[in-house]
């Protein structure tokens, strides 16, 4: 197993690491339609419909044991609006650890990976959404309930919140974040 994760880019992904990816997330989230090739094309459409700029690629972190995918966390740039304008943030997504390595550290090392974006100034931001029994995971790591309204304008129901999980965070807990209703420009991730 390699301890340190890697960075791809969905935009650069092959067919064989999108599929790993796939399998994983398969395993994790299993959902009838949503099998390993089906959640592997929507990695690959991520980086053919990526926009703006290029240092927020849509990517993905994972840890290898060989040539499977073990850990992952994904990282998408999002254009929010927000009563203070514009504002670029990087969303986390699908993080998750094969069952048999679970216990290990795993996911702490490949969110603290995704988090590093952040820490380098790709972003002021990340936002994400997950449940009240993990949120002390992410609070461990720096990050902090987001208390705003959440919408989507571009939504039937723009007035609906878009995330589907209970609970919104963002990282880092010590930044500026604005203050009103933030509009995701489109769906929850």
């Amino acid at each position: 197993m390699e301890d340190s994760p890697h960075c791809l880019l969905h935009c650069e992904l092959a067919d064989e690491q999108a599929l790993a990816i796939g399998r994983l997330m398969a395993s994790t989230w299993p959902k009838p339609g949503k099998d390993a090739a089906i959640r592997a094309a929507s990695l690959i459409k991520l980086g053919a419909d990526a926009h703006g700029p290029e240092a927020l690629a849509s990517r993905s972190f994972v840890v290898l044991d060989g040539t499977k995918v073990i850990a992952h966390a994904a990282m998408q740039p999002r254009e929010l609006q927000t009563t203070a304008g514009p504002l670029w943030v990087m969303g986390l997504g699908a993080v998750c650890t094969d069952g048999a390595y679970r216990g290990q550290g795993l996911g702490t090392t490949i969110v603290k990976a995704a988090f590093e974006m952040i820490d380098a100034g790709v972003a002021q931001h990340s936002l994400f959404q997950t449940s009240h029994e993990v949120r002390p995971f992410y609070e461990k790591l720096g990050s902090c309930l987001v208390e705003n309204r959440i919408v989507d304008s571009t939504a039937d129901d723009p007035a609906a919140n878009p995330f589907w999980d209970d609970v919104v965070m963002r990282y880092p807990a010590e930044a500026d974040w604005p203050e009103g209703e933030i509009d995701l420009r489109g769906p929850g991730y």
